[in-house]
C-alpha cells in the first residue's frame, strides 16, 4: 500500500456512500495519496431515499453515521472548515456537478455492487468521462470480492466450504492490513464556502424522527468500535451463544457493516488472529464473515439471483396465490401465525429492525415452507424492515431457507417451529419478551399453547383465538404439501 512518490492529480473528491468511516477506508487513503488536495463528500441520495417510507429507522442510524463521519474528518483536517461537503440529491447528477465546483480532476468511491448502484456509478462515469475526469473505484465492503476467489478452472464458488477453505488459503497480511489514512490527512481540503452546510436534519431531508426503538445500538464509527470492543469480550463463546435469541450471543455490527462504519478488514483481522491462536469462537465468527464475503461474490457474478432463484429450476415451483396466500403472509408479517418462536421473531423485527440470525432462519423457512409462500415476498418484506439490510445477503439468506440458492438447505429439511423454539429458546425468555400475552403459560405449554391444558390457558390468561391466535397452519400437514410442491425440482436439487 505504498502511496506514490508524487500525487497524480492537483485535486480529487472522495465519494462516501457505504463506507462511512474515516479509517481504513481504500477510497479516503487512495484520494489522499493521489491527489495533491482532497475533498470529501456525502450525498443523501433522493433516487434511494424518496420512495422510502417517512419513518425510517435506517435514515435516521444513516444520518448520524454522516454526522459522525463530518465530525471525524474535520478534526483530521489540519485547516479550518473542515470536514464532510454534505448535499440531498440525485447522486448520479450531484457528483459530476460537485467535481466541477470543486475542481476535482478525479473521483474517488469504493466499489458497490447492487445492480442499481451498478447503474449509478455507470452513469456517473460516464458524465465525469465526458468532463475529462477520472473515476476510480476500489475494493472495501468486503474483505476478498468479485473475482479475488475462484476455483481451479477460474469459475466463481457455489458452494461454500470449499470457498470458505480457497478463502483462508488467499487471505495473507496485506489482504487484512488498514489503509493509513491518518498519514496523508493534511491533504484534506477545508470545504469551499458554499458547502460549509450542516448536516441535514431528519426533516429537511423529508424525513419523520423516528420512534426510539426498544434496542438502540450506538451508531456511527464510535458506536461501531464500542460494540466490537464489547464483542471481544465474548468472542470466544460465540460458537455456544449465537444461535440463542434470549442470550447475548452475536456481536451486533450488522448494521454497522451495511453502513460501512467499521472497517470489514478490522474484523477479519482480529477474528483471524484470535482463530489462530486457538479461540474457537472466533473461527467461527470468521466463518460468518466469509459468508458475507460469498453472497456478495455471489451478486457480482450471477446478479440474476436478484428477481430470480440461482437455480433456476426454482423458478417453476407454483407458490401459494390469491387472497388466501395474502392473508397467510399477512399473518406472517403481523406476528399472527399462532407459532409463538415465529410471531416474536416478527414483532422483535418489526418493533427494533433487527432480527436474530437463527430466528431469520426460522421465520423464512415457516414463511416457504409452512405457509407456501413464494421467498420474494419475504424477501421484500426484509428489505424494508431491517436495519442492517444488504441485498447480497438478505438474497442469499432467503435462497438458502427456500432451497433455491447456491449451498442451500435442501429442500426436504424443513424447520418445525416447535422443535426449533424448544431448542433455541428453552426457557422462553425470548418469547415472553416479545409476546408478554403468553408470559403467564408455563414454559412446556409456551412453544405450542394449542397444546396446553385448558387449565394452563385459563390461569395464564390466554385465550387461543382471542388474545393469541390458532395455528394459521398444521406443520406436518404444510411439510407435506411442501414436498409436493418442490416436486418439480426433486431431480435438479438431488
Amino acid at each position: 500500500m505504498a502511496p506514490p512518490s508524487e500525487p497524480s492529480y492537483p485535486c480529487g473528491l472522495v465519494w462516501f456512500r457505504r463506507d462511512l468511516r474515516a479509517d481504513d477506508q481504500a477510497a479516503l487513503y487512495r484520494a489522499l495519496t493521489q491527489c495533491q488536495q482532497v475533498h470529501c463528500a456525502f450525498v443523501f441520495d433522493r433516487e434511494i431515499l424518496d420512495p422510502l417510507p417517512r419513518a425510517d429507522r435506517r435514515v435516521a442510524f444513516l444520518r448520524e453515521a454522516v454526522e459522525a463521519l463530518h465530525g471525524a474528518l474535520a478534526e483530521l483536517c489540519s485547516q479550518p472548515h473542515g470536514g464532510l461537503i454534505v448535499l440531498h440529491a440525485a447522486a448520479s447528477d450531484a457528483i459530476p456537478a460537485l467535481a466541477q465546483a470543486v475542481g476535482a480532476h478525479a473521483v474517488f468511491a469504493n466499489h458497490d455492487d447492487e445492480p442499481q448502484a451498478l447503474e449509478r456509478d455507470r452513469l456517473v462515469r460516464t458524465r465525469l468521462a465526458a468532463a475529462g475526469r477520472a473515476f476510480q473505484t476500489f475494493k472495501d465492503h468486503t474483505v476478498l470480492e468479485r473475482s479475488e476467489v475462484l476455483t481451479q478452472a477460474g469459475q466463481p464458488y457455489s458452494v461454500f466450504t470449499p470457498y470458505k477453505n480457497a478463502w483462508l488459503k488467499r487471505i495473507d497480511a496485506f489482504q487484512l492490513s488498514a489503509y493509513p489514512v491518518q498519514r496523508h490527512a493534511h491533504r484534506l481540503a477545508p470545504r469551499p464556502l458554499d458547502c460549509r452546510h450542516p448536516v441535514p436534519s431528519l426533516t429537511s431531508l423529508g424525513f419523520q424522527a423516528a420512534d426510539a426503538p426498544a434496542v438502540r445500538l450506538p451508531g456511527g464509527a464510535g458506536g461501531a468500535r464500542q460494540l466490537f470492543d464489547d464483542f471481544l469480550g465474548r468472542i470466544d463463546r460465540y460458537g455456544q451463544t449465537r444461535d440463542f435469541p434470549a442470550v447475548k450471543g452475536p456481536s451486533y455490527l450488522s448494521v454497522h457493516l451495511r453502513f460501512g462504519t467499521i472497517s470489514p478488514r478490522l474484523l477479519a483481522r482480529t477474528a483471524h488472529q484470535r482463530m489462530q491462536e486457538g479461540s474457537p469462537g472466533a473461527a467461527v465468527w470468521l466463518s460468518e464473515l466469509i459468508w458475507r464475503d460469498f453472497y456478495f461474490q455471489i451478486l457480482h457474478h450471477h446478479p440474476h439471483v436478484v428477481g430470480h432463484s440461482f437455480k433456476p429450476a426454482y423458478d417453476a415451483i407454483r407458490w401459494e396465490s390469491g387472497p388466501q396466500a395474502e392473508a397467510l403472509f399477512a399473518a406472517w408479517c403481523e406476528g399472527r401465525t399462532g407459532y409463538p418462536l415465529v410471531d416474536a421473531a416478527m414483532a422483535q423485527l418489526n418493533q427494533t429492525g433487527y432480527m436474530h440470525n437463527r430466528l431469520r432462519m426460522v421465520t423464512a423457512s415457516f414463511l416457504v415452507k409452512d405457509l407456501g409462500v413464494d421467498w420474494r415476498w419475504g424477501e421484500a418484506y426484509f428489505a424494508r424492515q431491517l436495519n442492517d439490510f444488504d441485498l447480497a445477503a438478505n438474497n442469499g439468506g432467503w435462497q438458502w431457507a427456500s432451497s433455491s440458492g447456491c449451498d442451500a438447505q435442501p429442500y426436504f429439511r424443513i424447520f418445525n417451529p416447535v422443535s426449533q423454539s424448544e431448542k433455541f429458546d428453552p426457557e422462553g425468555k425470548f418469547i415472553r419478551r416479545y409476546l408478554p400475552q403468553l408470559a403467564a403459560l408455563p414454559t412446556k405449554a409456551l412453544h405450542a399453547p394449542w397444546l396446553a391444558r385448558p387449565l394452563e390457558l385459563q390461569e395464564a390468561g390466554v385465550r387461543l383465538g382471542g388474545t393469541y391466535p390458532l395455528p394459521v397452519v398444521e406443520h406436518d400437514v404444510a411439510r407435506q404439501r411442501t414436498l409436493e410442491r418442490y416436486a418439480v425440482v426433486k431431480t435438479a436439487a438431488g
